[in-house]
């Protein structure tokens, strides 16, 4: 079969970042790149508790293309494995069953959780953190049975969804409930970690929201909020006319699209600004909770700055190499949370995996996620497609995925 496959080393990792300053194609086209078509083996089952999908949908999310720019830190280069075929935002069809796997059967369309926690290592006990619900932040994403690899997409092992068929642990496939199309189900991950940031800094009643960013997840937290019948008033900052237009039918209450955002604070939540000495402003007052899904050195910091005294920060975005002024953080007594993933939360009195609660919101029509995909792309094309990521607004593009053709 031909995939997706991603594959670095240092020495390619210096040429690479020496020599795409000056051609930014080199690192998706040419024999540097780092990712490229292969003809490879389709994976096998890794024991009998494990599932082999066919893939019918793979979203291209904004953490492939970062990887394919070596944007990310090597901080994670422990939890990956390499080469490894990326793509974990998949829907499917299931091709081939391991003989301890009975809750799905041959031919049930699924969404896969992609991370590779203590149950899909064959792991017992579990660590703490899976434990306690966290299985997105798994202390043993470098043991078990498999090699390194926080999700499926980073994994040498299980493959990706950039291939025609990739395999799965039995605890990381959820069935879509009837009705519910591919093209739903390939959502259902961004969905669920837009909900993972609210169950995590959950707003209450009356509250004054930010949402920094209306992308992919910045619209998912958005849509999170309002899927949950949750009260409160939110605001999204994106300078993308296209993104505040998205942000609008998804139910924000304002959009700040000319940048000012401390201008807007002050305006939405009555905060008063103070201009130091030096340096930028910092407001007093301000929104009680803020979801940064940009992260960028310059969005945390302006978030620090207009949330409020005891506000929660969620950082949603995922960057490195960060520069910030604590000042706000320690004269305002704020905190500040890292999200990364989904896993388990209480939901109408059950403990639940937030696909489980992602899906039942997409069944009883609380979120709608059918005006997302824009683009679809053939796996050959993988290059258009990095293309349209790179200039979204041009392209008008959301969510771009890969179709196999199958649906």
């Amino acid at each position: 079969m031909q995939a997706l496959q991603f594959s670095v080393s240092i020495p390619k990792w210096i040429a690479l970042k020496a020599l795409g300053i000056f051609n930014r194609k080199i690192f998706y086209k040419g024999p540097l790149a780092a990712v490229k078509l292969v003809d490879m083996p389709e994976p096998e089952l890794v024991t009998d508790e494990w599932v082999k999908i066919k893939t019918l949908l793979c979203g291209f999310c904004a953490s492939d293309l970062n990887l394919i720019f070596l944007r990310e830190s090597p901080t994670a280069s422990p939890f990956t494995s390499f080469p490894c075929v990326i793509g974990h935002e998949v829907c499917g069809r299931v091709a081939e069953l391991g003989s301890k796997v009975n809750n799905i059967k041959p031919g049930d369309v699924v969404t896969v959780a992609p991370a590779l926690n203590c149950a899909a290592r064959q792991i017992d006990p579990p660590c703490p953190a899976c434990s306690q619900g966290m299985v997105a932040n798994c202390e043993n994403y470098a043991n078990g049975k498999l090699a390194p690899g926080m999700i499926i997409g980073l994994c040498s092992d299980t493959g990706g969804g950039f291939a025609p068929y990739f395999v799965a642990h039995k605890s990381q496939i959820f069935k879509l409930p009837e009705g519910c199309s591919p093209e739903e189900g390939v959502l259902v991950e961004p969905l669920s970690v837009g909900l993972q940031a609210i169950y995590s800094n959950m707003p209450q009643k009356g509250d004054k929201l930010l949402i920094i960013g209306g992308g992919v997840i910045g619209t998912m937290v958005l849509k999170a909020i309002r899927g949950l019948d949750i009260d409160c008033h939110v605001t999204v900052a994106d300078p993308s006319a296209y993104a505040a237009d998205l942000a609008k039918k998804a139910g924000a209450d304002h959009i700040i699209t000319d940048g000012n955002v401390f201008e807007n604070t002050v305006r939405l939540t009555g905060a008063k600004k103070y201009k130091p000495m030096m340096g930028q402003e910092i407001l007093m007052g301000g929104f009680a909770r803020i979801y940064d899904t940009v992260g960028s050195p310059n969005t945390l910091n302006t978030a620090m700055r207009c949330l409020a005294a005891g506000g929660i920060l969620s950082q949603v975005g995922i960057w490195h190499d960060v520069k910030l002024d604590l000042t706000p953080l320690w004269i305002k007594q704020q905190t500040l949370k890292g999200v990364y993933g989904c896993g388990y939360a209480a939901y109408k009195g059950e403990w639940m995996h937030m696909f489980d609660i992602a899906l039942n919101l997409v069944r009883e029509g609380m979120v709608k996620l059918n005006d997302m995909i824009t683009h679809k792309f053939c796996l050959e094309n993988f290059e258009e497609m990095i293309a349209v990521n790179l200039a979204k607004e041009q392209h008008r593009a959301v969510k771009t995925a890969v179709s196999f053709g199958n649906i």
